[in-house]
Formats: C-alpha cells, structure tokens, sequence
C-alpha cells in the first residue's frame, strides 16, 4: 500500500471541501497515451489506488507502462469501537488522497490503445467517483 515515508504531523483535519472546484494541477496528460480521469470529486484510498493499479496491469498482461498519478499523503484517523467521547483524536487508521474533478489519476502507454481502454474502464469501477478514459488534445 501507498503511504508516506515520514510525515511533519502524525494527524491531519480531514479536508470537506473535495466537490468544490477543479483541479488546477494535474488535470493534463503529461507522461502516456491514455489516461483514467476523475469526473466528479472525492477522497481516494490507498487500497482502492492499489487495486485500480492490480487491475490495469492484470489486463494489460504485465506488458505497456502504467503511471499512478495520484498519491495518498493525508491519514485518517478512527477510534476503537465503543471508545467513549473524548480522551482525543483517534489513531492513524488509512491514508487518502484528496481529488478534484478532472485530476487525471493514471496513466498508461505501450500496448494497443483497444487494450488500454478497457483495462482503465475496468480500474474505474474500483473507484469511488465518477471517472472518464482521455486521450491527449492535440
């Protein structure tokens, strides 16, 4: 799973305001021929990242490039089950990425652009927002 080497603050806020806005950065291919674009926003999970990665490559038959485009770099915290109210915030339980409509998300180059397509329509379903397959404007 992603997740970072080291981190200034053990805990984060959690950020709400995943819906409003596009995204500034991010939002053009830059490194493969055909990219997963989400359409509408979210916070996405290191496991979730890991499955949609499992499955592009699988479909792929391990052959082509795949670049992951987004990195979980905020925790979230949870308290044990039937922890009373207060006594702080709770520990460190999984790690997110906040994602901004039109943030492209991954990335692949290298094998039959038929191929390509369906691998990232099938990585799309493993995703919790909306998400679109693009190819580069010229």
């Amino acid at each position: 799973m992603l997740q970072p080497k080291k981190t200034k603050f053990r805990r984060t806020h959690r950020l709400r305001s995943q819906g409003k806005g596009i995204a500034r950065r991010g939002a053009t291919i830059a490194f493969g021929t055909i990219a997963l674009k989400a359409v509408t926003g979210g916070e996405i999970t290191s496991r979730q990242i890991e499955a949609a990665r499992r499955t592009i490559t699988r479909t792929l038959k391990r052959g082509g490039k795949v670049w992951i485009r987004v990195f979980p770099d905020r925790v979230v915290t949870a308290k044990g089950a039937e922890v009373p109210m207060g006594s702080g915030k709770g520990a460190p339980d999984y790690w997110v990425q906040q994602v901004h409509p039109g943030r492209v998300l991954f990335e692949v180059a290298g094998v039959d652009e038929e191929t390509m397509r369906h691998a990232l329509s099938l990585a799309a379903y493993k995703l919790p927002f909306k998400c679109k397959v693009v190819t580069p404007e010229l």
